[in-house]
């Protein structure tokens, strides 16, 4: 099981409302999504030729995270498909429920420029995050 994403709040991701920003919250689910990819499939994963490009995020907001807030995202994966997949975020300030979101990332190969299917061993991993 891989261990949520831990999110520091910097002073910049705060709005006049002295709360995060609404746009933060994509880089929050874009960092929790290197956090898991990492720990998924390593640090030597080409990327290039065996990446993924985000096609949709979507993002609800339920409780304000401030800034000596000290988030976490657990990250599920929600749909998988042959070429897509759809991750769900859940991020956390104390065991409280704050945020939800999901994005759905495409298989890509970026040095043809083409989408591909989701390789096999980042699927497996990918399936590893199934809720159940």
């Amino acid at each position: 099981m891989i261990s949520p994403a831990k999110i520091q709040v910097r002073l910049t991701d705060i709005d006049i409302l002295g709360h995060v920003n609404n746009s933060i919250y994509l880089v929050y689910f874009e960092m929790a999504r290197v956090h898991y990819f990492n720990e998924m499939v390593g640090p030597n994963w080409n990327w290039l030729e065996e990446g993924v490009v985000l096609v949709k995020n979507e993002v609800e907001y339920i409780h304000p995270v401030f800034l000596n807030n000290q988030p976490e995202i657990k990250l599920f994966l929600k749909h998988i498909g042959n070429k897509s997949f759809t991750l769900a975020y859940e991020l956390y300030v104390k065991e409280k429920l704050c945020t939800i979101g999901s994005s759905t990332l495409v298989g890509f190969n970026s040095k043809i420029q083409q989408t591909i299917d989701i390789p096999e061993r980042m699927k497996a991993a990918l399936l590893e995050l199934e809720q159940k």
